[in-house]
């Protein structure tokens, strides 16, 4: 699976910003989509995950309630809805893609990776 991430910019605190994932290759929808950020310094987090129906969510605690992730499995596109934004969301935002079922947060549990947006908020 291909995956292309876009989206990011800069927005000021309290603003919001829609990211994309769009997905090539494989059957789309064989696959639950992850989003992850990596801010300077900083690891890798879970962001969120959604399953291959999308009627399935889950999110870090540190974004719940504030971003949104979804899919069109007919675009092969899944989306965060980032809203709220706060200036410690600033990252950069990786989607990646999970051919195994159920809730997975970690990421070397996910096989295929895009290559990450940049979102940085200003306070």
């Amino acid at each position: 699976v291909q995956l292309q991430a876009s989206g990011g910019g800069l927005v000021q605190a309290g603003g919001s910003l829609r990211l994309s994932c769009a997905a090539s290759g494989r059957p789309f929808s064989n696959y639950a989509m992850g989003w992850f950020r990596q801010a300077p310094g900083k690891e890798r987090e879970f962001v969120a995950r959604i399953s291959e129906s999308g009627e399935s969510t889950y999110y870090a605690n540190s974004v719940k309630g504030r971003f949104t992730i979804s899919r069109d499995n007919a675009k092969n596109t899944v989306y965060l809805q980032l809203d709220t934004l706060k200036p410690e969301d600033t990252a950069v935002y990786y989607c990646a893609a999970d051919g195994v079922e159920g809730l997975r947060i970690l990421g070397r549990s996910y096989q295929y990776w895009g290559q990450g947006t940049q979102v940085t908020v200003s306070s």
